[in-house]
């Protein structure tokens, strides 16, 4: 697959990103499975996986401020 913005070549990677939900909540999902651009460092989140995040994401309490959560697919 071919990166969107800059043409070079996406290759599958893990990495840590952040979620901001609320207004004050931040989820860091670790090993996260993503696409990442060879080109210009992109990353596209595919969309089962992204299901699966959406799904992590709902189960966050309202009281969390910080939350580091190990993906498992």
């Amino acid at each position: 697959m071919k990166c969107a913005v800059c043409g070079a070549q996406l290759r599958p990677t893990s990495s840590d990103l952040p979620f901001k939900i609320g207004v004050r909540a931040i989820v860091i999902l670790r090993a996260l499975p993503v696409l990442q651009c060879e080109g210009c460092t992109r990353y596209l989140i595919e969309d089962p996986v992204f299901a699966r995040v959406e799904e992590i994401l709902d189960r966050v309490g309202d009281d969390v401020e910080l939350e580091v959560i190990r993906f498992a697919a």
